[in-house]
């Protein structure tokens, strides 16, 4: 199995050495990453100025890899269209450092590294360690390389990848797996107002989030409760509903 690896935190993440370690054991590994941190980039791609991709040796054991001066986006389109040297059976990105929660998955470089990989025609997963000081990569990384091999068995509908978010333990050896609907979360107190030395105002985003939803179903109760929590995103945003209304509007 060919299993190409990316990631919004950059190359040298501990989360990605550690999924790298782990999905190597099982499959042939290829890892594009961004030379840098990368994280809240969403989908961009970059169009304005060429990239530079550089061999990266730090992970041995045969693994092939790459770091691209530019966003997880950008690299698993290098990586489909010119690096790979056999076809991918699938696309990972991860594991993230963070939760990617409810509408956060708008903002992630980690989900988008896995939407460029359904949109590439490939099945994709994008992982994340949920917690914001405490990283549990190494039950994630076994998660996620059990949750490849059943992709690679029963494979996933089109235009569809699985956001898999990783809790820390809390106390049991094995976490146990709920599958969810995305949960709606919001920041308060996003902006920071503060003063630069010369006296001048600027502002630094950042903020506390805030989860709403009414049933265990979504991601971001199952892992306040200490759950894996599974959910599969679809690509086609197009609200039915609305589109028959639409059509009695007289536009």
């Amino acid at each position: 199995m060919q299993v190409l690896v990316t990631n919004d935190d950059g190359i040298q993440a501990d989360g990605l050495a550690t999924l790298v370690k782990k999905l190597s054991s099982t499959a042939k590994v290829t890892v594009v990453a961004p030379d840098r941190e990368m994280s809240a980039m969403s989908h961009a791609i970059t169009v304005t100025r060429p990239l530079r991709v550089t061999e990266y040796l730090d992970f041995g054991g045969g693994v092939k890899a790459y770091a691209v001066d530019g966003t997880p986006s950008d690299c698993v389109k290098l990586a489909v269209d010119v690096l790979m040297e056999e076809r991918f059976d699938i696309v990972v990105s991860g594991i993230n450092s963070g939760p990617n929660l409810g509408t956060d998955v708008l903002y992630s470089g980690t989900v988008s590294g896995a939407i460029e990989g359904v949109i590439s025609g490939l099945p994709a997963i994008a992982v994340s360690a949920a917690s914001y000081d405490q990283y549990n990569y190494e039950q994630a990384a076994v998660f996620a390389t059990k949750l490849v091999s059943l992709v690679n068995k029963h494979g996933l509908p089109e235009d569809t990848l699985l956001n898999v978010n990783v809790p820390v333990p809390n106390g049991s050896a094995e976490l146990p797996v709920r599958i969810t609907r995305l949960g709606k979360r919001r920041y308060v107190n996003v902006f920071d107002k503060r003063t630069d030395p010369r006296g001048r105002e600027y502002y630094w985003l950042a903020g506390d989030p805030q989860d709403y939803h009414n049933d265990d179903c979504v991601d971001t109760a199952a892992v306040s409760q200490g759950y894996i929590s599974v959910t599969p995103l679809y690509l086609d945003w197009t609200s039915n509903k609305l589109l028959s209304e639409l059509k009695s509007w007289s536009l």
